[in-house]
């Protein structure tokens, strides 16, 4: 007689839980930056220029001998815009380089849950936007010799700032399906966010129809909680900026999830 009865063999490893999504996190990290061990120094590198780029050329716009105030304000505000490039730009060229030379299908075949590659990828260009961030803060202090009260909570501020980029960078990347459309987009997105954004300057002297626009934005609220970590006094509403951050943080998220899912 032939039992039908099933044993569970020790071998055989599970695929779901904790565990299994803990090990694909990792093995898609390690797939991640060996995959764009050639990109990622390039990015790191253009990364550090702009945030030292940005906070030198302001200065000519704004000449010397500004207020102490005036000075700080402004220097707080450049880490915020250093934080831009990599995060909208970044992740959304190399998911447009993936669909190109055809790899992108391979990339969400992988024996993973696909949450956690995409978690993998949040991960490593979160973590590139943060030493142009660095970078870009010491040079604007010595540039305008702006004397800033660094809190604790400059590290949630320069996370989340990171963190929330780079998930409207990927929600993007994969919700549009032509790369092109993509980096143009990204491209007008940072050219817009450089000259025409309340993050070096306060929103009370813009146009009262574009302040509103921005306080939807994310932008603005970038500038609002990394100068709140890096000021005293110089910001208000901390709690609305770290809510609109989060929020399009998970709108990001929600975007990407939905288009990486519905793949077959």
């Amino acid at each position: 007689m032939i039992s039908t009865a099933t044993s569970f063999d020790p071998r055989v490893q599970v695929r779901r839980g904790p565990g299994h999504w803990l090990r694909g996190y990792a093995s898609m990290l390690t797939f991640e930056l060996i995959n764009q061990r050639l990109m990622l120094p390039i990015m790191l590198f253009v990364q550090i220029m702009l945030g030292a780029g940005m906070a030198i050329m302001y200065g000519f716009y704004f000449g010397g001998g500004l207020p102490p105030r005036v000075a700080t304000y402004l220097a707080s505000g450049i880490p915020a815009l250093a934080l831009i490039p990599v995060g909208f730009m970044g992740v959304s060229v190399v998911v447009g380089q993936q669909r190109v030379n055809r790899s992108y299908v391979f990339v969400w075949s992988l024996p993973v849950p696909r949450l956690a590659a995409a978690a993998a990828t949040f991960t490593v260009y979160t973590l590139v936007a943060v030493p142009g961030t660095v970078v870009a803060l010491a040079v604007a202090a010595w540039r305008y010799d702006a004397a800033f009260s660094v809190h604790p909570s400059i590290v949630t501020a320069v996370a989340l700032a990171s963190l929330m980029s780079t998930s409207v960078g990927f929600g993007m990347a994969h919700a549009i399906e032509d790369p092109r459309i993509t980096n143009l987009i990204g491209n007008v997105l940072v050219f817009v966010v450089l000259l025409f954004s309340p993050i070096v300057a306060p929103i009370e002297q813009f146009p009262h129809w574009l302040a509103v626009i921005h306080r939807c934005l994310p932008f603005y609220h970038m500038a609002v909680v990394v100068r709140g970590g890096l000021t005293d006094g110089m910001t208000g509403g901390l709690a609305t900026s770290y809510l609109v951050l989060t929020a399009w943080t998970a709108a990001g998220w929600l975007v990407a999830w939905r288009a990486i899912s519905h793949r077959r």
